[in-house]
């Protein structure tokens, strides 16, 4: 079974987060993704998370997101350069990059000078603002962009202050919403037959993430505090609570069936015929008396054993899972979330498209590419001779 986007070839000029994550999503689905590197290679190959792999070119976090592609190493100053990307674009679908609004323009090879090679090229740049509008040329950085956009500013506690969330979430929501508008500009090709640029800017991406959070100050006028582990519902029993000796268990308690749960599950059944707690307005009025009775009794056992009690109850709930923990919950093992690959390294294990199709879904064929590992397959499948590649090597133009 063919996956969505075989026979798709995208030249991927992106670098660090964002728009590799987003060509990530279509190698995993198929696509051809050719990533174009200056030749000593990205600086994402080299972060210091771990000596071993830094040296060898290929760091964790950016095997993570560059898995299932080609390298091809270029150097943009050169004209021979300029020339092998026109070529390439010439037959590509896609066009992807991150740079500042006008790099690869004054490159020569931004939208109009490549769509007018090819009318049909579906071209996405990634950048901070957008290529329009006053902020267009500012620097685009995932903490900047979370201090921007609202996203700090009901993250964090009251008694501490606001906090950046821990992965780099506007550069993922901005990497997704590339790849959305890019299938959506290749499903309108498939009955316009144009291509047409595809202009992705991070504050907006995650500005339309936050939707909610929009309405409820456009629509109801209401001002965003920082809400620390409180959902979103206002419920007082959707929040963390001390669990055990000395954990935590996160409750999702959003409604009167659940809350009956709750109370029933923890022995504490008076609660729902305490006049105190008698409605939601009321539970928020009296909540640190509800939380002091709940963390009373969750002290009684550890958040693993009150989250197998609760979910059976019909309480939502979860423990505080670590990272090296989830990734081998047997749920994410039944639906093959992680993906496994053999490499020189051994096998390796990375995340996946993070949803299934009946026919042809994600799957990750090979590693990362070590640096420049495709150049000479990549030029001669653009009709470039071996001596042609060998002048272009001497060149230093790959």
């Amino acid at each position: 079974m063919t996956r969505p986007f075989e026979g798709v070839r995208i030249l991927d000029f992106t670098q660090v987060l964002a728009g590799p994550y987003a060509s990530y999503q279509f190698a995993l689905l198929g696509a051809d993704v050719i990533k174009v590197e200056r030749r000593e290679g990205e600086d994402m190959r080299r972060t210091p998370l771990s000596k071993e792999w830094a040296e060898r070119g290929l760091a964790p976090g950016w095997q993570a997101i560059n898995g299932g592609k080609r390298s091809l190493t270029l150097d943009l100053r050169k004209p021979e350069a300029i020339e092998i990307v026109k070529r390439l674009a010439a037959k590509a679908d896609v066009v992807m990059e991150n740079f500042r609004p006008g790099v690869m323009d004054k490159l020569g090879i931004g939208y109009s000078a490549l769509s007018a090679i090819n009318p049909r090229l579906i071209y996405c740049c990634i950048s901070a603002f957008g290529q329009t509008g006053p902020e267009r040329l500012g620097a685009g950085y995932d903490g900047k962009i979370q201090a921007m956009s609202g996203i700090m500013a009901i993250t964090g506690h009251e008694a501490t202050g606001p906090t950046r969330a821990g992965f780099a979430v506007c550069d993922v929501l901005s990497g997704a919403t590339a790849a959305f508008g890019v299938s959506s500009a290749l499903f309108q090709r498939t009955h316009t037959g144009k291509g047409q640029l595809v202009d992705v800017s991070m504050l907006e991406a995650t500005i339309a993430f936050l939707s909610g959070q929009v309405a409820d100050y456009t629509v109801a006028g209401h001002h965003q505090k920082l809400s620390g582990n409180q959902a979103v519902s206002r419920r007082p029993t959707a929040n963390l609570f001390k669990a055990g000796k000395d954990g935590y268990i996160l409750l999702a308690v959003n409604n009167e069936k659940q809350f009956t749960a709750l109370m029933q599950a923890l022995g504490r059944e008076d609660v729902l015929t305490d006049p105190r707690f008698a409605d939601w307005f009321l539970r928020n009025e009296n909540e640190p008396a509800l939380r002091k009775i709940i963390e009373g009794v969750l002290a009684t056992k550890s958040p693993k054993e009150w989250e197998k009690i609760l979910d059976a109850a019909g309480a939502p709930c979860a423990n505080i899972w670590k990272i090296e923990e989830i990734i081998d919950h047997p749920q994410i093992e039944y639906r093959k979330a992680i993906q496994k690959v053999d490499t020189p390294y051994g096998p390796l294990r990375f995340a996946g498209s993070g949803f299934q199709l009946t026919h042809g879904g994600g799957k990750l064929d090979r590693m990362a590419p070590g640096l420049s590992e495709h150049t000479d397959a990549v030029l001669a499948e653009a009709g470039y001779s071996k001596d042609e590649i060998a002048a272009l090597h001497k060149a230093e133009a790959v």
